[in-house]
């Protein structure tokens, strides 16, 4: 039973959590005339998430640009997210074609530098109202649907009324639970660590990422020449690299080939990680409520899809919800279809790294295709349409894809042998190191 068009609000949204989703969500309602109250549970404005790749991929570049918010980052020092991987056949290091477009990016930032700049601009948009220090604590219900939130503020207990409640507040979203949403939960058998350097030099000056099969790692530089190094162990290893965490993600980081040059570089942050990190997906919609970003789906960290996720989650139902909430249109449709989006866009992607979270060897389709894309400039460029979100592993690996990476694989090996013998390797010529093997016995 909807809710009568004449019910008593404070604002049309009420949104929990102003980090990056719901920060977006804030600024893109209100600037389609909705009034928005946005909750953030800390009180320091400054407040930031630690955990994070601090990358958000090219899928989410559109979202950046209509928030303003590209310069800004700009002047803040964020950088073009470049990338190249590593796997068993060498390095995958995608060129734009000759004469053609650069390829598409997204930009490596601290979330210490990103949550207070784009919360500071939330609370700047006119119709925002940023409400720090407060808690949700429940949730309003009438007639079936959810119509407010309860909230612990630094002045005692409140409730605020709205049309639509919105839960961007992490993947343990307390809105989500309040609101009793189904819940599927993936293991993910691998654990991560990450810490900060400065003044640590890596080739190109682009990010890294290193295929070990089943173990990760990755190297992101990021703003103010600090670069993020993650590394992600199968569970197994655990209990020995736990013994001596310093000790042990040291000699992880040295071991990679064409490792960063660690020792040269000046740590500036704890080793800090998760030994439990578990996949998520939530129904993303109910009566009266939503969800966006990590609330709603929590992807595998070794892919850095989070942040990208978080923003085009929230334009998403910006898009959807905005007409019914300025009175063109009915609001449970427009979740409806916001749902229906999120669900097409992002299930499949989820469904792969839900599958890659089980540390396992790259399957034959990958094989295929990675091994192509280490060896022919053209499945370069697919490659990393893919890594940036802007393909779905439906296009990634289609037919089409398949048969041209079974030729490049076919005229490499068909090619002559080298004098020395040799065969495959990296891009550049060079062997590499852990998990490199010959090319003919690759795919």
């Amino acid at each position: 039973m909807p809710m009568p068009e004449n019910a008593e609000h404070d604002y049309d949204v009420v949104i929990s959590g102003a980090s990056l989703a719901g920060s977006a969500a804030a600024i893109l309602l209100a600037r389609r005339g909705v009034r928005v109250a946005l909750l953030e549970r800390r009180s320091d404005p400054e407040a930031y998430k630690v955990l994070c790749t601090h990358s958000i991929t090219a899928n989410a570049h559109p979202v950046l640009d209509e928030l303003g918010l590209v310069p800004a980052l700009k002047e803040a020092g964020a950088l073009s997210n470049a990338a190249r991987w590593y796997t068993r056949w060498g390095w995958i290091t995608p060129k734009a074609a000759a004469g053609g477009p650069e390829l598409p990016y997204g930009y490596n930032v601290r979330r210490s530098t990103l949550d207070p700049l784009i919360r500071s601009r939330a609370a700047r948009t006119p119709g925002v109202d940023l409400l720090l220090g407060h808690r949700v604590t429940g949730l309003l219900r009438e007639a079936g649907r959810t119509a407010g939130v309860r909230a612990s503020t630094p002045h005692g207990e409140r409730e605020i009324r709205a049309r639509l409640v919105v839960g961007a507040d992490g993947k343990d979203s307390p809105v989500a639970e309040f609101a009793g949403l189904r819940t599927w939960t993936y293991e993910n058998t691998r654990f991560g660590y990450l810490a900060h350097y400065r003044g640590l030099p890596l080739p190109g000056g682009v990010g890294q990422t290193w295929f070990l099969e089943p173990d990760m790692a990755y190297a992101f530089p990021n703003d103010d020449g600090v670069t993020v190094i993650a590394v992600l162990p199968e569970k197994e290893k655990l209990p020995a690299f736990r013994e001596d965490l310093e000790g042990s993600f040291s000699a992880f980081v040295r071991a990679l080939p064409e490792a960063p040059p660690i020792d040269a570089a000046e740590r500036v942050s704890k080793i800090i990680g998760t030994i439990d990190y578990p996949l998520l997906m939530r129904k993303p919609t109910a009566p009266g409520l939503a969800l966006v970003g990590d609330a709603a789906l929590t992807g595998d960290p070794l892919w850095g899809v989070g942040c990208g996720w978080a923003l085009q989650s929230a334009q998403w139902l910006a898009e959807a919800v905005a007409p019914a909430l300025t009175g063109r249109g009915r609001l449970d449709r427009s979740l409806a279809r916001y749902a229906r989006r999120h669900q097409w866009r992002l299930r499949g992607h989820q469904r792969l790294a839900v599958d890659f979270a089980k540390a396992r060897p790259f399957n034959p389709g990958e094989r295929l295709v990675f091994s192509a894309a280490a060896r022919d400039e053209a499945m370069a460029r697919h490659m990393h349409l893919f890594a940036s979100r802007l393909i779905g592993p439906v296009r990634f690996l289609n037919p089409l894809a398949m048969a041209k990476a079974m030729v490049v694989n076919f005229r490499h090996r068909e090619a002559p042998v080298p004098p020395d013998g040799s065969r495959g390797g990296t891009r550049d010529g060079s062997r590499g190191g852990h998990g490199a093997e010959d090319a003919r016995g690759a795919v």
